[in-house]
């Protein structure tokens, strides 16, 4: 009695499993800057991966307005880099924030670059983006 399958038997569930992991949108999204991508549409459990152009050492920063808690859970607080190649003492960089979408529905995620102790100030740019959960 021989253990090994059959390659007939094989192929066939080979072909079936890559077709369901091509229907399933699991990698991450990844979003830089551009609310060209929005609204955005994710599969439960899917992360997404938001980087926003930052420079804090101007008094500037992303304030949350809307996490879209409905829909995505945070991975963690954000976390501000700047590039290797700048070496330059207040030089921009970036802010990156991670999400998972956590359950099917419909959420707004949205930012505004401002200084927080201008309250009543207009922020300097906004990022708002629809995001919807299958």
């Amino acid at each position: 009695m021989s253990l090994v399958p059959s390659p007939r038997l094989l192929l066939p569930l080979a072909l079936a499993l890559l077709a369901a992991c091509a229907q399933q949108k699991t990698g991450p999204v990844v979003v830089q800057d551009q609310q060209d991508d929005c609204p955005l549409s994710l599969s439960q459990g899917q992360p997404l991966v938001l980087t926003l152009p930052s420079n804090p050492t101007t008094g500037f920063r992303w304030v949350m307005r809307d996490a879209a808690t409905n829909v995505l859970r945070s991975l963690g607080p954000e976390v501000y880099s700047t590039p290797e190649d700048a070496g330059l003492v207040g030089s921009a960089g970036q802010s990156t924030w991670r999400f998972k979408a956590s359950q099917p529905g419909e959420g707004r995620l949205h930012l505004d670059y401002q200084r927080p102790w201008e309250a009543d100030v207009a922020p300097v740019e906004s990022f708002d983006c629809q995001i919807s959960v299958k």
